[in-house]
């Protein structure tokens, strides 16, 4: 039997668990169309919000790249070099809800089979933003998106009451997801922020607010490298920078870690993964750990802005891995989810060296070798 690529998440289905992510590369309609037509099971919009927003002038995106035969890393391009991170200051869309209305709407009827998740943001210091949440929350569903994507978690707002500001606070994650969860009629995500103490305080506050599914990593916050030539920051508008999210392949491990505790804290609740997933060997360590669905933003961008080739390889990666397991009797990509969640236990728990069997770790690759004595 061939394998099923589709899958069910938080009762939406999707025709495979792949998704474009809130990013540059769902930022317009033709964007999205172009995402569907390549293959993507879902494609969640860049994020809708009611106040104005007006980006930094120049470059809102570069791309960090690793020389292969020294440590020099460096945003220029230059051959042999290979891809390390993504580094965007990018605010949400600067379009606004009127301006997306009619375009989801037109989106939803070109691919009514497609999951179109409608990522949304406002404040949460007063009832008039919170009110915000709702308004963009009817308007958005009214459209056909199959749900909605809570951002609490943009690295880079200045207003307190915005992005992972809100994220940061289990209280607010808890009354902005309650707020939105009282008019939606469709899932509502709780995307949250990595740059938090522990990620299970604040997705508890997600699921006791009422949230489908949680989302994450967004990017880390991080800064530009400065170039030693010329003293001044790789990105900058008149010599002068702010933090902004790093994504890509650098964070992959970092995004894991925090997966895994989500997915240990809370076994039976639906997570989405996200971060420095560019092949189907990276998404299957977020399946593995309990992810029912994975996001990509980085891979996608240097992709002719919207990767089909990386979809048709995440795709083809998952035929292929159900294929060589079927005698599991794995036939999609939910049974073999979580499979490992189990094995990620406390240091304490791991197996020590016998003592006559221990160096202190000094054979181990990356020490010098013993001196003799």
């Amino acid at each position: 039997m061939a394998p099923d690529l589709s899958t069910t998440f938080t009762g939406v289905r999707f025709q495979n668990p792949f998704l474009l992510s809130s990013a540059p590369p769902t930022e317009s309609e033709s964007n999205i169309l172009r995402a569907f037509e390549a293959g993507w099971g879902g494609v969640v919009t860049k994020t809708i919000g009611l106040h104005p927003v007006v980006n930094v002038l120049g470059p809102k995106t570069k791309f960090l790249r690793a020389d292969a035969d020294s440590p020099h890393l460096s945003m220029k391009k230059r051959p042999g070099a290979a891809l390390h991170s993504s580094w965007n200051w990018e605010l949400i869309s600067d379009k606004t809800l009127d301006w997306w209305v009619p375009r989801l709407g037109r989106i939803k009827q070109a691919f009514p089979n497609h999951a179109l998740v409608a990522s949304i943001m406002a404040g949460s210091g007063n009832d008039t933003e919170l009110r915000h949440w709702q308004e963009l929350a009817v308007a958005c569903q009214e459209q056909g998106c199959d749900a909605l994507e809570l951002n609490l978690s943009c690295p880079h707002m200045d207003r307190p009451d915005m992005g992972s500001n809100v994220g940061k606070d289990k209280e607010l994650v808890s009354i902005v997801t309650k707020v939105v969860k009282e008019v939606a009629r469709i899932p509502v995500w709780a995307k949250l922020t990595p740059s938090t103490t522990d990620i299970v305080v604040e997705a508890r506050g997600a699921f006791l607010g009422g949230a489908d599914a949680i989302v994450s990593s967004n990017t880390f916050t991080s800064l530009p490298l400065i170039d030693m030539e010329t003293l001044e920051f790789e990105v900058h508008v008149d010599g002068l920078v702010s933090t902004g999210g790093l994504g890509g392949p650098a964070i992959l491990p970092l995004s894991l870690a925090k997966m895994s505790q989500l997915t240990q804290a809370f076994p039976d609740k639906s997570f989405s993964g996200i971060g420095g997933i560019s092949t189907f060997e990276h998404a299957l360590n977020y399946f593995l750990l309990g992810c029912g669905t994975i996001q990509v933003c980085t891979a996608a961008m240097l992709d002719h802005a919207i990767g089909p080739n990386v979809i048709r390889g995440l795709n083809q990666g998952l035929a292929r891995f159900l294929e060589k397991h079927a005698d599991k009797g794995w036939t999609r990509a939910a049974d073999f989810v979580g499979l490992r969640r189990d094995r990620v236990v406390a240091q304490s728990k791991i197996r020590r060296a016998d003592e006559k069997d221990y160096r202190g770790g000094y054979e181990a690759e990356g020490y010098a070798e013993p001196v003799a004595t």
